[in-house]
């Protein structure tokens, strides 16, 4: 009987992992016949658990929605993952679940078995958040614009851009990004007839949200890095590039994601564009990075180097 019982625990721990499994496929996995496996599915059925099949060459058996919430069967490193997860979000950037994560911590904490408690109390006490989020945003309206995102529906948001002027504006959502210490939306903008990249503090969507629309293209593969790019370069007066004479990785480690975009360009060496409002901040800003680097671009900021340059020697003499 407990043989049986744990057995009905792991298939239950495979169809959790949402994909379809064949007969066999389980069979081969648990380690019992095909005909087991399906006395078994009863079983899960005969609980309440709402297991679907399907026969023929693609038919298999999956775990669908139920009217209650089964419980999960998490491995060693998804449990650690789950507990750090909701660590982290009890002091994160989304206002409103901080309370509720420390609730459903507390809870998997009392069950955790000592050796995983372990692991998660260490992490606890080795980590600290070096700064709070710039801004904080609810819960509500990152499930509505992430629902949004995957129901490809438009948006009608009335939106403060950064001089503090107000407009409405129509949007195709396409992706929800987290940079840094704030939230993103990328998303195509009908009035202006292109891509642009929204900061979710700024922005109340209308509701209800509008039609349904066809997906574009996006403006780019990664959209991580275009948002990197939108948020770090693209908006400002001067758009800077250079060579850093070092890996792109120790680049990357001091340059943060709404500072600018580093890209490889080979192990020794990386481009990184930055962007800003001032010659003189553009300058001092990759100069203290530390590294060695080439700057290629825009002509005016080669000019202050040279005027800075200039200014230095003579400081010095």
């Amino acid at each position: 009987m407990l043989e049986t019982s744990a057995r009905l625990l792991r298939l239950l721990s495979l169809l959790q992992q949402h994909r379809d499994w064949s007969g066999p496929q389980l069979a081969d996995r648990l380690g019992v016949t095909v005909r087991t496996v399906r006395r078994d599915v009863d079983r899960l059925r005969e609980l309440g658990y709402p297991v679907h099949g399907t026969v023929g060459n693609v038919g298999g058996y999956h775990l669908g929605a139920g009217s209650s919430m089964p419980p999960l069967l998490l491995d060693d490193e998804e449990t650690v993952a789950v507990a750090v997860g909701l660590r982290t979000a009890a002091n994160g950037s989304i206002a409103g679940i901080e309370e509720t994560s420390v609730r459903a911590l507390l809870k998997l904490e009392q069950i955790l078995p000592s050796h995983l408690r372990h692991r998660v109390s260490a992490f606890s006490a080795a980590t600290v958040s070096a700064n709070h989020p710039v801004a904080v945003i609810s819960a509500e309206l990152l499930t509505t614009l992430a629902a949004a995102c995957r129901d490809h529906q438009r948006l009608r948001i009335d939106y403060r851009s950064h001089d503090g002027s107000e407009s409405l504006r129509q949007v195709e959502p396409h992706k929800l990004v987290h940079a840094g210490r704030r939230w993103y939306l990328v998303a195509f903008d009908l009035d202006r007839n292109d891509w642009r990249t929204f900061r979710v503090d700024r922005l109340r969507p209308w509701t209800p949200p509008g039609p349904r629309f066809v997906p574009r293209t996006p403006p780019d593969q990664d959209i991580g890095a275009y948002a990197s790019w939108a948020v770090g370069v693209q908006q400002y007066r001067y758009r800077a590039r250079f060579t850093m004479h070092a890996p792109a990785d120790q680049v990357a480690a001091k340059v943060g994601a709404e500072a600018g975009l580093v890209e490889a360009i080979d192990e020794r060496s990386c481009t990184l564009r930055s962007g800003s409002n001032s010659l003189d901040g553009l300058a001092f800003h990759v100069t203290l990075l530390g590294f060695e680097f080439t700057v290629h671009e825009p002509p005016e900021l080669i000019e202050r180097f040279r005027v800075l340059r200039d200014r230095m020697d003579n400081a010095v003499e």
